[in-house]
Order: C-alpha cells, then structure tokens, then sequence
C-alpha cells in the first residue's frame, strides 16, 4: 500500500485530470492508484494526503473520525479575542453550525514560502495570522468560518494532518510515509 504526503501549491487542482487551465496532482504525482483523501480548495495551499488505502482514506477524511487538521490562515484585519472566541465555539453557515475549533492568534510562520501570485495587499488594512485546528471539513469551510467573522482569508495553508506536518516539503514536493495503523 503506499501513502503519499504532497505540499499541493496554490493553483493547483486536487485531482489528478481535468485541469484545464490550472495544473493537476498528476503534473507533480507520478505514482498511479493513489488518490487525494479529503481535498484542498484551488486557492488553498498545503498537505494532501494521497493513498491507495481505502479505510486509511476514510480515516482522514470521513467527518465521524473527527482527525485533527491544522491551518494557518492569513485574513484580512486584526481579529479580537471576541472574534476568535466565535471561532472557537462554533459559527453558523448556511449549511448548519460548524463544530468548535481550536484558534490562536500567531506570528506569520517562518520559512513561509512565497506564493505565486502574493496575495492582494491594501494599504490601510492590517493582515493578520491565526493557527485554526477543524475536526470536520466541509466545503470551503475555514475560509467561510473567517468570513463571517468579518474577517476573511487571504491566504491558507493545510499544515497539519493528524500527526503528519509539511516538514521539509517545499511546494509541489510529495514524499511517501508509513501509513497509520
């Protein structure tokens, strides 16, 4: 069985064909019969786990499972505890309240890469950066939860699945682990 840990970079489709105008997993993965468990948004940036384990893949992205994933995520503005607090307990989008998530204001993360292109930058806007960790992933869901906080994201990246972490993976690298038992 093989697992993959892929650092999908930004403008990137989490699949392997139809991409069109953006690049597919396929244009970095060469290893056949893995597929993506849980996704990334095209303008999401980060780890993907890939795996031709059908139960591991269930594990990772089944929302009964509840895995841990961390996120740092660049918004626009400076939250308030208030804000982060909204977070914490849960908020409520158009598809039902979210569960509660762990959030923390952070430092930008060092040995942050350069995205391509930067994100947009106004001049009399503050940005900020938060550590969010989800233990359920609905569609566009972290960027939706800083939204309606009134403070919506620029930039976010996938750092954390379970214990696995993008260390030592640059954009559009993968590398293949042991899998969970």
């Amino acid at each position: 069985m093989a697992t993959l840990l892929f650092n999908k970079p930004y403008d990137v489709i989490c699949q392997f064909s139809g991409g069109g105008i953006h690049h597919t997993l396929a244009d970095f993965i060469p290893v056949k019969g893995v597929y993506p468990a849980g996704r990334l948004d095209t303008d999401s940036e980060g780890l993907v786990v890939l795996t031709d384990d059908g139960r591991l893949q269930s594990r990772i992205s089944h929302p009964r499972h509840k895995l841990s994933k961390m996120y740092w995520v660049q918004v626009e503005g400076i939250p308030s505890e208030g804000d982060l607090e909204r977070l914490r307990v849960g908020v409520l989008l158009n598809d039902g309240p979210t569960l509660p998530a762990e959030v923390q204001l952070i430092s930008e993360p060092q040995n942050l890469w350069a995205r391509n292109p930067p994100i947009r930058v106004r001049k009399n806007i503050p940005t900020a950066w938060i550590a969010v960790w989800l233990h359920e992933g609905r569609n566009r869901q972290l960027r939706r939860m800083t939204a309606a906080i009134g403070h919506p994201a620029l930039r976010l990246i996938r750092w954390q699945i379970g214990d696995w972490t993008l260390v030592g993976l640059n954009p559009g690298d993968w590398r293949e682990i042991s899998p969970l038992r």
